[in-house]
């Protein structure tokens, strides 16, 4: 197959490694993969500019199908496609809220899509809440690089204090004002925060951290190059992903491969990707009781740690590798593309215009 991928330049470490991690998992089943960028400002001056790049290049040789990763890059997939008729299947990885032009345009992406990815069955319900029709929306498991992130390799240098380490996505609310108020009630443990939290929550990790008399135990390291992620995963007691709302959960996926127990708030795919009791444990969001009672009782208990190790490492084998991902979603293009039969023939939706995004 010729496959268009269509993804932002500018995307966070973990939507920019998943876009990478099934191009080559595609490529390795024989596959013809391109990756373009769209500009950032879509929807915006640029976008009849790259629209029209794309249907002057399809025109001349047609992918078999585009795929789009998020809602930008979808925006641009679906009316790049519709000359030609290239069939075109999307993932938001996570749909905006609210009543802006974000969510306007994710629901129309959605209904333009031959067919919606999603990664996990609370995803999957939000689409259908959009309005995707449920007979468009299929799972696919996230993908996470076993070669990279697994439990034997260097570890990062470690201080004589237990050890909580988690990964800020600087486009969430990553829930750490909370990790830091439980760290008082923790004893001697301290914390890391990788990558960069967004400006108003590293104001209040600083606040929260000189109120409660903890600053010396919270390190915030900024980014750390992909590479060297795996080391600082293995050298946590805990991976904490506490964030209050649905959110990617690659970090949690990333922290079992390592070996490392995972404590989670039980939102969104969180739920899919952590059994509660086995790979980690579940808290509900905004819990701070909750959070520290949880956070403790894997901190003092090795044996659990240890029995975490091994489930969580045997659940990402299991479900989430890449060339067994790359299958997965290479069994849904080629459903896409069979021909339809009366049984499973869709109406064509109404096509999409620069008009629909503007108006959204």
């Amino acid at each position: 197959m010729r496959i268009a991928m269509l993804a932002a330049q500018d995307a966070p470490g973990w939507r920019a490694a998943h876009v990478e991690g099934l191009s080559a998992a595609l490529s390795a089943l024989g596959h013809e993969v391109a990756v373009h960028h769209p500009p950032a400002d879509l929807p915006g001056q640029q976008l009849g500019q790259f629209v029209d790049s794309l249907r002057t290049e399809w025109a001349r040789a047609r992918p078999d199908l585009v795929h789009g990763h998020s809602w930008r890059p979808g925006l641009a997939a679906v009316l790049a496609a519709q000359p030609s008729g290239v069939p075109v299947i999307q993932s938001f990885h996570g749909l905006g809220t609210g009543a802006g032009q974000r969510t306007g345009v994710e629901r129309l992406v959605g209904k333009q899509a031959a067919l919606v990815v999603a990664t996990c069955e609370h995803e999957l319900l939000e689409l259908a809440a959009a309005g995707v029709p449920r007979s468009r929306i299929a799972l696919a498991a996230r993908g996470v690089d076993v070669e990279l992130f697994q439990p034997r390799g260097d570890t990062a240098q470690r201080t004589g204090l237990r050890r909580i380490v988690t990964v800020a996505d600087p486009m969430v609310d990553n829930g750490l004002v909370d990790l830091v108020a439980a760290l008082p009630r923790l004893g001697e443990v301290e914390l890391v925060i990788a990558g960069t939290p967004g400006s108003g929550e590293a104001d209040r990790i600083t606040r929260c951290a000189r109120r409660f008399g903890v600053d010396e135990r919270v390190r915030l390291l900024g980014v750390v190059p992909r590479a060297e992620l795996p080391a600082l995963l293995r050298s946590a007691d805990v991976v904490a992903c506490v964030p209050p709302q649905a959110t990617w959960d690659a970090l949690a996926l990333e922290a079992m491969a390592c070996g490392v127990p995972v404590v989670a708030t039980a939102v969104g795919g969180l739920t899919d990707a952590v059994i509660d009791g086995v790979t980690g444990v579940l808290v509900p969001p905004r819990d701070l009781k909750q959070l520290v009672r949880r956070l403790r009782a894997v901190l003092d208990d090795e044996t659990f740690r240890n029995t975490c190790e091994i489930a969580g490492v045997d659940r990402v084998q299991a479900r989430h590798t890449w060339p067994d991902v790359g299958r997965s979603v290479e069994r849904l293009y080629r459903h896409v593309l069979e021909p339809a039969t009366p049984t499973r023939k869709i109406r064509a939706p109404r096509p999409l215009t620069t008009r629909d995004s503007a108006m959204s």
